[in-house]
């Protein structure tokens, strides 16, 4: 029997894996798509330059930055961000803005520690699972609802539930493998899983996890929750006004004790970026979010700004529609990926804060292969193909948002050297979404971003054909990738999932799946007074442990 108890926690990196998507496949409706805008962090093409994607407490494992005794309790945290609020049910939505949101007002059963991978305990003291792993059982510890109601064991199975059976849970595939939940009394619950998953434990800290409490659903409806809820997390919810703010207010029932450290926190909903960098100069944000590189590194010279850049999950890619008579050439395909110096491009467009990438999944994520090998620059030997291949002067159209998308251009002139006719169609981010889904589209730069740090998911988005998202829409379908993504699943052992995650990544590359483009951190950027502020790679801010001396 595995035992955590309190204050043990278990690394993710590679004895432990997190969250989701466990027996079946994830599965998006066109709906989702377009409303949500993300699913393991898949996002529209943005602006390649605006777009970026604690206190001890009791032996839990927090190590806090700062002394406690050093640290200024209260006042009102607020950010500025582009990523809009649309639900405040954790179960309704896949949006990074409620990603955000849901992590500070929502518990789990287990969190991450400040690296994004530790597995800590949560609202659950401890846990164990039977020795073939399909058996989990949590004891909770005293704590309580932002209305002071105990939660309880039966709050838990609830939560589940829903997150697991109602139709519309936003990403309710990552928790199929659960068959049984069992409140054995108060303080105790039971998960038996329907088979092994390596990811199960991990997805007990997902941001949909969070647990609500049965009784206010159920005399509130989903819609009146949704909107007021009583939460369990570091805050409550103060007002919120759609598309404008939403106003926080610390949960002084929150079970970690002598947290938060600040009165509240304002999510300010600000789409254009001149403008939520003039609010952080102005001192009307304290934290703005996808800060344009190049005023990112302005800051950096400026005593009176913070630019951490935390490390990410965000990459950048090449979608290519594998559909396209053209991309559907292996040869073509490669000589994309030989013909841009992405080095060059990634320099130039952030300003040297990212890093090239050489794999096709995230290099936050577990077992990502920091010797997989992309194809090298050759400018030369990809314009010879393009020439055996039949394909110069072929025609291949590059979605975007904005026109003057300034990766876009670079890989447009990039591939009109080698003898492609590359064109750039900008389209809203509703037609970007119509034309990707529906395979109306040749090529695209975009990003997207892991919630967690297991691969599953990732690897389920942007590679596996069978797996509901066709790859995210690029159509390819490579049947041992699909076999892998499988085993790897169920695979326990984490040399032997590396290995599987390892064989993927290189088959990937060597179809040429995608083209992979950059790795990089948050563009956010902070007033000097703000302290202890961290955003982890699945977009989890420990707000919680943050603090401010103005």
């Amino acid at each position: 029997m595995r035992t955590v108890r309190k204050g043990e926690g278990k690394m993710a990196g590679s004895s432990s894996v997190p969250p989701v998507h466990p027996l079946i496949a994830v599965r998006l409706t066109r709906r989702q798509v377009l409303r949500g805008m993300v699913i393991a962090g898949a996002v529209p093409p943005l602006s390649a330059v605006l777009a970026a994607c604690g206190g001890e407490d009791e032996g839990d494992g927090g190590t806090p930055s700062t002394p406690p005794e050093e640290i200024v309790r209260g006042g009102v945290l607020k950010i500025a961000t582009p990523y809009a609020v649309s639900t405040l049910d954790p179960i309704k939505s896949v949006a990074a803005g409620d990603i955000e949101v849901l992590g500070q007002i929502y518990s789990r059963l287990t969190r991450r520690g400040p690296d994004g991978k530790e597995i800590l305990p949560g609202l659950a003291e401890g846990w164990e699972s039977s020795p073939d792993g399909l058996t989990w059982t949590f004891t909770l510890r005293e704590a309580a609802f932002s209305d002071g109601s105990t939660i309880t064991a039966d709050d838990v199975v609830f939560s589940y539930l829903r997150l697991r059976d109602q139709e519309d849970s936003a990403y309710g595939g990552a928790f199929q493998v659960i068959g049984d939940i069992v409140a054995l009394d108060p303080k105790n619950v039971q998960f038996t899983l329907k088979g092994p998953a390596a990811p199960f434990l991990g997805s007990t800290e997902q941001f949909n996890a969070g647990i609500v409490p049965k009784a206010v659903v159920g005399s509130m409806g989903d819609e009146g929750f949704a909107k007021a809820p009583v939460t369990s997390g570091g805050f409550g919810v103060q007002e919120w006004r759609p598309n404008e703010r939403l106003i926080l207010t610390a949960n002084t029932n929150y079970w970690r004790e002598g947290l938060p450290n600040l009165d509240g926190v304002e999510v300010i909903e600000v789409l254009r970026a001149p403008t939520r960098v003039s609010m952080l100069e102005a001192g009307e944000a304290d934290v703005a979010r996808d800060v344009p590189w190049a005023q990112v590194e302005q800051f950096k010279t400026r005593e009176d700004m913070i630019v951490p850049l935390d490390p990410s999950s965000v990459i950048y890619v090449i979608l290519l529609n594998h559909q396209d008579p053209v991309l559907s050439n292996i040869d073509v395909r490669k000589a994309m990926a030989m013909a841009l110096d992405r080095d060059g491009i990634t320099q130039a467009v952030t300003f040297g804060n990212a890093v090239t990438a050489n794999s096709l999944i995230p290099n936050t994520v577990d077992f990502y292969d920091p010797e997989a090998t992309p194809l090298p620059y050759d400018p030369e030997q990809a314009k010879a193909l393009i020439e055996s291949a039949g394909a110069t002067g072929a025609e291949i159209e590059f979605l975007t948002t904005q026109i003057d998308d300034p990766a876009t251009v670079l890989v447009q002139d990039q591939l009109k050297a080698i003898g492609l006719n590359v064109t750039i169609n900008q389209v809203d981010v509703g037609g970007w979404w119509d034309s990707v889904v529906g395979a109306n589209y040749g090529a695209a730069v975009t990003w997207w971003y892991n919630e967690v740090p297991d691969p599953d998911p990732a690897v389920r988005w942007a590679l596996c054909g069978e797996c509901g998202n066709s790859s995210f829409f690029t159509f390819y379908d490579n049947p041992e990738i699909d076999r892998l993504t499988e085993e790897a699943l169920h695979e326990t052992d984490p040399a032997g999932r590396e290995e599987l995650y390892h064989e993927i990544q290189r088959i990937a590359l060597e179809d040429v799946a995608q083209i992979p483009m950059w790795y990089q951190p948050y563009a956010n950027v902070y007033r000097s007074w703000v302290h202890d502020l961290k955003m982890n790679p699945a977009i989890q801010w420990n707000l919680d442990e943050a603090w401010m001396n103005p």
